[in-house]
């Protein structure tokens, strides 16, 4: 999924920042070696940090449904993950570098979704949106200036991109069979007519009908009535109390 990313950031600056210009863009942390070797401008999204996005984390498992509506399987929801890019550009005068973040920023504004129908590889299995969020402020734990200091470069204008993307986890769980019945519940009492209620239809049965204690289960045919129009399933029969 991360190199997924890459290509999908790479695609959206060349199209809609860069313009078909000789600028380079990298992917390499901007190090004080790597700043020495750049003989052209360049363009830099360094992948800095990943981190899951707990807020859209789905604890259920979710039903995957057929043309049929039946259950074909159940599986665990996509995790989305946070990935930040420092991107910066690099140039021989400051003018031109911000120029080039300008136009980064605006690139990056004008996406702030990408579509599922837009994706491709394994950011378009999930069928999920990926988001694209720039200049945000950053998390209490870390700053832009504590990702200079670790690559050992000086503060420099940048953009904070972050990139929520989803992944799926390739696991399923068990799961039964459909069920094809709608359950049978009668109540009956010690004197009076008994109401038996099977899904959304109701019929009347005489009180000398067989009345079974609490709990007890049996099998349909139990049921008094028409057996031609029986259906497989099981009926359930309460005692009650005639009210006074």
């Amino acid at each position: 999924m991360i190199h997924e990313v890459d290509e999908l950031l790479e695609k959206l600056v060349k199209r809609d920042a860069l313009n078909g210009s000789q600028v380079e863009l990298e992917f390499d942390a901007p190090t004080k070696d790597w700043v020495a070797r750049r003989n052209g401008p360049t363009v830099d999204l360094y992948l800095y940090d990943i981190r899951e996005d707990l807020q859209r984390r789905v604890p259920a498992w979710e039903d995957a449904r057929g043309v049929d509506g039946k259950v074909a399987a159940r599986q665990l929801p996509p995790r989305r993950f946070k990935l930040s890019y420092l991107v910066t550009a690099w140039t021989q005068r400051p003018e031109d570098e911000h120029r080039l973040l300008s136009a980064l920023l605006s690139a990056f504004i004008r996406n702030p979704m990408i579509k599922a129908e837009d994706l491709e590889g394994a950011l378009a299995e999930p069928d999920l949106p990926v988001y694209i969020d720039v200049g945000q402020p950053p998390s209490q734990d870390r700053s832009l200036a504590d990702v200079w200091s670790a690559l050992g470069g000086e503060l420099k204008p940048s953009l904070d991109v972050v990139v929520t993307a989803p992944i799926m986890i390739k696991r399923d769980a068990p799961f039964g069979p459909p069920v094809l019945t709608v359950p049978t519940l009668g109540v009956a009492s010690t004197a009076g007519p008994t109401e038996v209620v099977r899904g959304r239809g109701r019929r009347m049965v005489a009180a000398t009908e067989k009345v079974v204690e609490q709990d007890e289960l049996l099998p349909t045919s139990a049921v008094v009535g028409d057996p031609k129009k029986r259906t497989p399933g099981i009926a359930i029969r309460v005692r009650g109390l005639r009210s006074r």
